[in-house]
This record gives C-alpha cells, structure tokens and sequence, in this order.
C-alpha cells in the first residue's frame, strides 16, 4: 500500500481509464487505505493514484526548475510584505474661505 504525503499533487485515474491532474491528497485513511482528494472528495485507492510528473521530492514544482521555483517564492513574500504596510494618504486641509475676484462692477 503507498502512502501519499499530505498536500502532495497526485493525478487520478478514473475506473474507466481517464487520467484527471491535479489533485491535492487531504489524507490516507489508515485502517481502509483510501486516500482522500480534492476531486469532488472522493476516498481513491492508492493504486488509481500517481505522483504528478512535475513532483520534486515531495512538493509539485509549477515551473521548469527549481530556480524559477524560488524566484517566485521569494517575490510572493516581497509582496506579501508589501501588502502588510498601510496605506494612508496624507491629507490636506482645504480652503476654507473662498475669495472670488471683482470682474466689473454692477450698475
């Protein structure tokens, strides 16, 4: 029986033979061996299950390498720091007298 890590990216093969990627494993159901994943929650044996082919270690890489991986780890975080600063605007009072020019005088 495998034993899939939780959180790793399986591809799932259907009874009738369909290949459905990508799927997140939840959990291994110790005493049945079923493995619950994200589509429509269904408790699959191991056996209908693969490790997706862009898998590393026990993490699915979405980009061609693991350089790439970490560029984009490192600019997620850059602005998620970002998004924590708060955003004010200085604001400025207002004129509060308005003072018209005379154009000509009434008669």
């Amino acid at each position: 029986m495998t034993k899939f890590q939780e959180n790793a990216t399986v591809v799932y093969t259907t009874p009738d033979g369909r290949r459905i990627d990508t799927f997140v494993v939840y959990a291994t159901n110790e005493k049945t061996g079923l493995t619950l994943i994200n589509h429509e929650s269904l408790m699959v044996t191991a056996d209908s299950l693969t490790l997706h082919p862009k898998t590393v270690g026990h993490y699915h890489m979405p980009l061609n390498d693991a350089f790439s991986f970490e560029l984009i780890n490192k600019l997620k975080a850059k602005y998620a720091d970002m998004d924590t600063q708060p955003k004010t605007v200085k604001l400025s009072r207002k004129q509060e007298k308005v003072t018209l020019p005379v154009l000509a005088k009434a008669s």
